[in-house]
């Protein structure tokens, strides 16, 4: 987040700008500040807390590309709201995105075999003791309450996964579910 922010402080003259047309201020968004905050998102455990900076974090850049409104019948200036945003901008938020990179990074590793990241993956469990309190929200955890999100919670997945075509078809049936 705070290479994210640094690199939105860096361009937010230029998406505040009233010369540039909000089309190129969305794509500035998406090729120089969206790349740097999801880096490496595919192994993040979102946890709400987590999700709703992200979303803070969004709503605040394209706050900024979409500019104040003004009202039909006060004509005064406001702010946009999250709503009239979400419609605006017709992508998908930025937790998608990483629910989306997350299932399209599984399938990748579950083909990969028995190299670093596949064992890493499947670790089993560490040895010792856990703290007290409630177990830490696990990666694994995020992953299946992806899957049950849209509806394919008691899938045998790590199947489909092995074959290639199978499993982008799926993601991509996955992403389109999230979109509409």
């Amino acid at each position: 987040m705070n290479s994210g922010n640094a690199c939105y402080h860096s361009v937010q003259n230029l998406l505040s700008s009233s010369l540039l047309p909000k089309n190129l201020k969305i794509q500035i968004y998406r090729t120089i500040i969206l790349p740097v905050v999801l880096y490496g998102c595919e192994t993040w455990s979102l946890t709400l807390k987590k999700e709703h900076r992200l979303r803070v974090f969004e709503n605040r850049v394209l706050r900024r590309i979409f500019g104040p409104k003004r009202g039909k019948i006060t004509r005064e200036w406001r702010k946009v709201h999250n709503e009239e945003i979400n419609d605006l901008y017709s992508s998908p938020n930025i937790v998608w995105v990483i629910k989306w990179r997350r299932i399209r990074w599984v399938g990748h590793v579950a083909r990969m075999g028995r190299r670093e990241a596949y064992t890493g993956f499947w670790w089993g469990k560490p040895e010792g003791k856990r703290p007290l309190g409630r177990p830490r929200h696990r990666w694994e955890d995020n992953f299946k309450m992806d899957l049950q999100e849209v509806g394919r919670g008691g899938m045998v997945w790590i199947e489909l996964a092995q074959e290639n075509d199978r499993w982008w078809a799926f993601v991509n049936v996955v992403m389109n579910l999230w979109v509409l």
